[in-house]
């Protein structure tokens, strides 16, 4: 175990690169709305400070969750892509977003995307991650 993690469990691990207020957010925004440029997320209901969005960036890129590239169409920006292991993280994020609609006050118009993911079950879950990664990846990867 390295001595950078506090213990070698799967849940500090994950909480570790996972449990701070913005990354899964992030993410969140990436997956389900298709938010791939820094601008784009700095207009998200959360309000996310310039600043912090640059850090989660940078550490979600430096984790292995996020590629950065230069972007095709403006050559004064970068476009961010998923990888395998980020897209492994929908059915997660379906289940964070079930549980936050049945327990905390969510409101109705912000909850859809969660019903309609829980509806759906995990084969929507797996064609909404095969469309990623076309979209993401540039393929599909094979069985």
């Amino acid at each position: 175990m390295s001595q950078l993690h506090r213990s070698g469990c799967p849940i500090n691990l994950t909480l570790e690169v996972l449990g701070d207020k913005w990354s899964l957010l992030i993410l969140r925004d990436v997956i389900f709305a298709d938010k791939r440029h820094f601008r784009e997320w700095l207009q998200s209901p959360e309000g996310i400070a310039s600043n912090i969005l640059s850090d989660r960036l940078a550490m979600l890129v430096d984790e292995g969750l996020l590629t950065r590239a230069s972007d095709p169409s403006h050559r004064q920006k970068v476009i961010y892509s998923l990888t395998e292991k980020s897209i492994a993280l929908v059915p997660v994020l379906v289940q964070i977003g079930i549980w936050g609609r049945t327990f905390l006050p969510a409101n109705e118009e912000a909850s859809q995307m969660s019903r309609t993911l829980e509806d759906g079950g995990p084969a929507l879950w797996e064609e909404i991650m095969t469309g990623l990664r076309e979209r993401h990846l540039g393929h599909l990867p094979t069985a």
